[in-house]
């Protein structure tokens, strides 16, 4: 065999895996031409298109994708040999990519975002802000955090971060207008602002538990959003009832900006999971973060609430 025929195998599988030169030129640190000119002559060598381009879109071949099949998992396994032994001494260092959902990153990460960033200085990182289910192997992440009902059963999964409920907010003009609901079921005389989830494409049923009753009611409103972000802003601006968790809506509680509404029927959630392929030993870097998280004081919700600076119409 010859050398060559090994050379942009790394590249290849990077392009497959996110259909995209532009995404992996990112991802390897080259420039878009340079993976063009690595795939060209991967595929002069081969004898074959390993993919089918357009202008607006890159896909595989039918060759390309047996091609991918066989060679990925050896890539796969040399890149991690590779990482393995780079990691075997000195401090925590490299690029650490992570996918999480907004909430998370904005309940978990961002409030001791600085901290971890000055306690590993060598540690470089790359969060992907993404509500729906990737597959977090394909796509060369290191880990993720989810909900742990979410999660692979094949994936190590570590419990983290702070208790989550189920908080019901306000803003004070729209109960000034509408009236404060007593009972869950008068929910259904307001507007209730619809979180719909990027994975199942279900719009979210809002639960409730008080002593023996539970409730899973399916509201509706004028308004059904897909972001976490977009969602507190969509209540602070008075067009409804947001259910959302704590973790990042307590800033807005304490200013007086959002009122928590039938907190006695507030239900305990699945808290948040991360989680990595078990496949793979943990490596130092993931291994740094996950024994930084252990480690904070969850007792008290975090406090992300000054990432919401969109200015409403009552500032």
């Amino acid at each position: 065999m010859r050398q060559d025929q090994l050379d942009g195998l790394v590249t290849f599988v990077c392009v497959a895996q996110l259909s995209s030169f532009t995404a992996a030129a990112t991802r390897l640190g080259v420039s878009p031409s340079a993976v063009s000119q690595v795939i060209r002559g991967l595929e002069q060598r081969l004898g074959t298109p390993l993919f089918n381009r357009t202008t607006r879109s890159v896909a595989l071949s039918e060759a390309g994708a047996r091609f991918l099949q066989r060679v990925e998992p050896a890539v796969l396994e040399l890149t991690t040999a590779a990482e393995e032994l780079n990691d075997s001494t000195g401090e925590p260092s490299g690029l650490l990519r992570l996918n999480v959902p907004r909430a998370a990153y904005m309940t978990v990460l961002q409030p001791v975002l600085a901290d971890f960033l000055t306690a590993y200085p060598k540690i470089d990182l790359e969060l992907t802000l993404d509500g729906s289910l990737v597959d977090i192997v394909r796509l060369g992440y290191d880990g993720g955090i989810r909900f742990g009902e979410f999660v692979e059963r094949d994936m190590v999964a570590i419990k983290l971060g702070p208790a989550l409920f189920a908080h019901v907010v306000a803003s004070p003009d729209y109960l000034a207008r509408h009236g404060t609901p007593s009972h869950p079921r008068e929910l259904v005389e307001h507007n209730c602002i619809g979180f719909r989830h990027s994975s199942s494409g279900v719009v979210e049923r809002w639960e409730f538990d008080k002593g023996e009753e539970h409730l899973q009611l399916a509201l509706s409103g004028r308004l059904i959003l897909n972001d976490s972000a977009a969602l507190v802003q969509s209540a602070l601006d008075g067009l409804g009832i947001a259910y959302m968790i704590n973790g990042y809506i307590e800033h807005f509680i304490a200013q007086g900006r959002l009122v928590r509404l039938l907190e006695d029927w507030s239900p305990a959630l699945p808290g948040y999971t991360l989680y990595y392929p078990d496949r793979r030993r943990v490596t130092r870097k993931l291994r740094a973060l996950i024994d930084f998280l252990r480690d904070v004081e969850w007792s008290q919700p975090a406090d992300a609430g000054a990432l919401f600076v969109l200015p409403t119409q009552h500032d």
